[in-house]
């Protein structure tokens, strides 16, 4: 019988994720470390329930029981590591909803010891990276020969607990971008440029999206970076808070906003969940023409907010993994480190509820041979 595994259910994103696999007439089993957490939910949705400690040495035995794993619970640089090699040993199926790029890089290194074991490793089947890694394969589609790949995100749905503690382990990072094959570190904002999301023209800055790993697995384009809508005074203050990066590994400062968190940020209410909406720009350049020209195509692509297209994409990426769709027996789902492009293709994220996309018009050929503003500092 196939089977899958929620691990942190009970989250906020956890909770839509399992809510709408219930909803579509599954019964996964609902895990976590919490265990009176854990059965509370269990017995509210009619399901079974598993207390389960990634550290715990009969982790491997716990997971050989089902098809699939679908982890929800972040920061995944935390919890990534300990279920793919558990889910290596149990021959068990892995995805999860991050948009960590140095999770997303780890587990792409680990595509022959997953292809070896017969496994897919699909993360990324959230908001991150579902939308811009489906938009960048139908780009790529477009325009083959591209050698660039921009992407931007405008949002405003306000974060979950789990999103915020996420962004707090990786504030002390830097930037990321991808050019000429590797990944290098940047500052924060390191570029700013004006991107039209359908609206106009608007101040958007280089943010550290997962679709620098994912994004070249599968259309080979090995420049790419990725861009979030903002006020330029925010992107302003990225640049100027760098220098005290250092203060959050401070022990005191991090425990106090970690505190903040908890007390604080709970993440989209219902009406949040049912109106606000996303949109997704992307365009691939091919500037290796022998005139000299560019070739430039551009989409955009809407979608629902942020948490709720999150819900939809990993139920469905789950369903299709694990056979459970057309889609699914259509295609296949491939052993080894897939994205969700890689797995289901470019229409994948049509398939959701609430999601358009346009190709948009591209302006003349005198037009196109001109470099987009940008900015770098």
């Amino acid at each position: 019988m196939v089977s899958l595994l929620i691990y942190g259910s009970y989250g906020y994103t956890g909770t839509l994720v399992t809510r709408e696999a219930v909803s579509r007439g599954l019964s996964p089993v609902v895990a976590g470390r919490d265990g009176t957490t854990v059965t509370r939910q269990a017995n509210e949705l009619g399901l079974e329930g598993r207390a389960i400690d990634l550290e715990s040495s009969d982790l491997v035995s716990h997971l050989e029981a089902f098809d699939a794993v679908l982890n929800c619970a972040g920061p995944f640089v935390d919890t990534a590591d300990p279920l793919v090699s558990a889910c290596l040993e149990a021959e068990t199926d892995y995805l999860d909803v991050t948009g960590e790029f140095p999770v997303l890089e780890r587990l792409r290194q680990r595509d022959r010891d997953a292809r070896e074991a017969g496994i897919t490793l699909l993360p990324g089947v959230g908001f991150d990276v579902v939308p811009t890694d489906c938009l960048a394969a139908f780009l790529h589609d477009q325009l083959p020969s591209a050698d660039r790949l921009t992407l931007g995100v405008r949002a405003d749905a306000s974060p979950s607990r789990g999103t915020a503690m996420t962004v707090l382990e990786l504030a002390g990072n830097r930037g990321v971008v991808r050019r000429n094959g590797r990944l290098l570190q940047v500052p924060p904002a390191y570029r700013t440029r004006e991107i039209d999301f359908g609206d106009g023209p608007e101040h958007a800055a280089t943010i550290p999206l997962g679709d620098v790993v994912t994004a070249p697995w599968h259309t080979g384009i090995e420049s790419v970076e990725v861009y979030a809508a903002m006020p330029s005074v925010a992107s302003t203050a990225m640049r100027a808070a760098d220098p005290f990066r250092g203060l959050l590994e401070i022990g005191p400062v991090r425990a106090a906003l970690r505190w903040g968190i908890d007390a604080f940020v709970t993440g989209p209410g219902e009406r949040q969940l049912r109106e606000e909406t996303v949109t997704v720009w992307g365009e691939v350049v091919d500037e290796s023409a022998d005139d000299g020209s560019t070739r430039r195509v551009q989409a955009r692509l809407d979608t629902p907010n942020v948490y709720a297209l999150t819900a939809d994409a990993a139920v469905s990426a789950a369903e299709c993994l694990l056979g459970g769709t057309d889609r699914a027996n259509r295609d296949g789902t491939p052993t080894g480190f897939q994205t969700p492009a890689s797995a289901f293709g470019a229409e994948f994220v049509l398939d959701l509820e609430g999601t358009d996309r346009e190709l948009l018009e591209m302006p003349s050929q005198a037009e196109s041979n001109r470099t987009p503003l940008e900015s770098e500092d």
